[in-house]
C-alpha cells in the first residue's frame, strides 16, 4: 500500500498548474450515456474516481477511447447492461449519477447504493424521489436501487428539500429526455453545475436557469455527440493555493478561475494571506509571517466549500489565535483532527464545530488519511511540520487529485511516494 514520506519545513515557490475537475469529468462521463453518438470530452484527470467511473460506462456497454493527453471520447451505442453493480462502485459516492441517464435513455437501471467516503450521510432518497416524480418505478433491493420508466419519464415539477449536488446533476440528466418541461427547485449552484447543463446543451438539450436555484427543462427526443472541456478543480486550486500560504512561500497556481475559490481567497486575506492576481486564470499566494486565526462556516455554494475545510483547519493549525470551524454540510467530516492532533494541532470538536488554538509549529508524524479531503489536509500539515510525515492510506487521495505529489515536488515541496 502507497504512502508518503514528507519532510516539511520548505517554503513552496514557482508555480503549479491545476488539473480538470473531477467533480465536473464524473457527471460528464455520466451524460455520455444519453446519446448513440461518439461525446469527446478533454481535460479528464486520470484519478482513481475517474477510472471506476470509466469501467461503470464499459460495463453497461460503452466503448471507450482514453487518450493521454486527457481526451475520452465515449460511444455509448448499445447499453445492454444499464447497471452499476456493487464491485465496481463500492469505493465512489458519485455511482448514483448513472441512475437518471439509464432510465431515461433505456427505460431501466440497476444501481448499487454508492460507497466512497465515510465523512457522513449523501442520502440518495433525494435522488429516488425526485425519480418517481418524473414518472419512474423506483424499488430497493439487496443493496441496490432498482428503476423502471418502459413508457419513458415526464417532465414534473420538482424540489429539493435539501440542497444536493448530485442529485441536481442526476435529475437533470434524466429530465433532458423526459417529454415535457421539468423544472427543479432549490437546485445546486455550483460550478460543475453549470458545467453539466453546458456539455447538456450542446448535445441538443433545452436547460436554461444552471448556475441558479431555479432549472428549467424542455425534454427533447434525442441527443447528439458533441465536444467539450471540462471545466478546473477549484478544490484543487484551493488545496494548493493554502499549501503556498502554510508553508510561507511564494506560489503562482495557474490554469483555473479565481472566482470558482473567492470564498476561500476572502478568508484566507483576512488571515494575514497576501493573494493577488498573476496573469489569466492564476493567483499569487504569498505568506511571509505567521496568519491569523479565522473563522469559517461551510456552505453550500457559493459559500465556503466544504470540500475545503479539512484543507483550511490545516492552515489554522499554526496560526496566532483560535479558530471556529462550522462544518454545515456532512455530519463526520472532522475525522482528521486527530490525525492533526498527532502533529501538535491543538483541536477540540463540539458537534459540528472544531475550535483550533493555534500552535507555534507541528511536528511530523506517522498519520492515516481517513477520506479525499483529509488525507489533503494531512499533507498539507506535512509539508510545513518540523521531521518526517508518514502518510498511510494515500489511495484515498489519488481518488481525487492528479499526482499530487508530483505537483508539490516541482515546487520544492519534499514528498515522495512509497511503497
Amino acid at each position: 500500500m502507497d504512502k508518503f514520506r514528507i519532510q516539511g519545513g520548505v517554503p513552496l515557490e514557482g508555480e503549479i498548474a491545476v488539473s480538470g475537475a473531477k467533480n465536473s469529468a464524473l457527471p460528464a462521463l455520466a451524460a455520455c450515456l444519453l446519446t448513440s453518438d461518439p461525446v469527446k470530452l478533454r481535460r479528464i484527470p486520470p484519478v482513481r474516481d475517474i477510472g471506476t467511473m470509466q469501467q461503470l460506462l464499459q460495463h453497461a456497454g460503452a466503448e471507450l477511447d482514453v487518450a493521454a493527453d486527457g481526451c475520452v471520447t465515449v460511444r455509448a451505442a448499445e447499453l445492454d447492461r444499464p447497471e452499476a453493480p456493487y464491485d465496481l462502485v463500492k469505493t465512489m459516492r458519485a455511482s448514483s449519477l448513472v441512475l437518471g441517464p439509464l432510465v431515461a435513455r433505456t427505460g431501466r437501471a440497476r444501481v448499487s447504493m454508492p460507497g466512497g467516503c465515510a465523512i457522513g450521510a449523501r442520502p440518495i432518497n433525494l435522488h429516488v424521489g425526485a425519480l418517481e416524480q418524473l414518472g419512474a418505478e423506483i424499488r430497493h433491493s439487496h443493496g441496490y436501487v432498482e428503476a423502471q420508466a418502459p413508457r419513458g419519464l415526464k417532465g414534473a415539477q420538482v424540489h429539493f428539500d435539501r440542497i444536493t449536488v448530485t442529485g441536481t446533476e442526476d435529475v437533470l440528466m434524466a429530465a433532458v429526455l423526459a417529454e415535457g418541461e421539468t423544472v427543479i427547485q432549490n437546485a445546486a449552484r455550483e460550478p460543475e453545475v453549470q458545467d453539466l447543463a453546458l456539455l447538456l446543451n450542446k448535445m441538443g438539450a433545452c436547460v436554461e436557469g444552471a448556475g441558479t436555484s431555479t432549472i428549467r427543462v424542455q425534454g427533447v427526443a434525442s441527443l447528439h455527440g458533441t465536444e467539450h472541456t471540462i471545466i478546473p478543480d477549484r478544490i484543487e486550486a484551493g488545496t494548493f493555493l493554502i499549501a503556498g500560504a502554510i508553508t510561507r512561500g511564494d506560489l503562482v497556481v495557474s490554469g483555473f478561475i479565481p472566482e470558482h475559490v473567492d470564498a476561500l481567497t476572502a478568508k484566507m486575506r483576512q488571515a494575514g494571506v497576501d493573494v493577488t492576481e498573476s496573469g489569466s486564470g492564476a493567483l499569487r499566494v504569498h505568506a511571509s509571517s505567521r496568519l491569523r486565526a479565522t473563522d469559517i462556516t461551510t456552505e453550500e455554494y457559493p459559500g465556503f466549500a466544504t470540500d475545503l475545510q479539512a484543507q483550511y483547519m490545516a492552515l489554522m493549525t499554526p496560526a496566532e489565535g483560535i479558530s471556529f470551524i462550522t462544518e454545515t454540510i456532512f455530519e463526520n467530516r472532522f475525522m482528521h483532527t486527530q490525525e492533526l492532533a498527532r502533529m501538535g494541532a491543538n483541536i477540540r470538536v463540539e458537534g459540528r464545530q472544531a475550535i483550533v488554538t493555534g500552535v507555534a509549529e507541528l511536528t511530523g508524524a506517522q498519520v492515516i488519511a481517513s477520506d479525499l479531503r483529509a488525507s489533503a489536509s494531512l499533507v498539507l500539515a506535512g509539508l510545513v511540520a518540523r521531521g518526517e510525515t508518514i502518510l498511510d492510506r494515500v489511495y484515498h487521495i489519488d481518488r481525487g487529485y492528479e499526482k499530487i505529489e508530483e505537483k508539490l515536488a516541482r515546487a520544492g515541496a519534499r514528498i515522495e511516494r512509497i511503497t
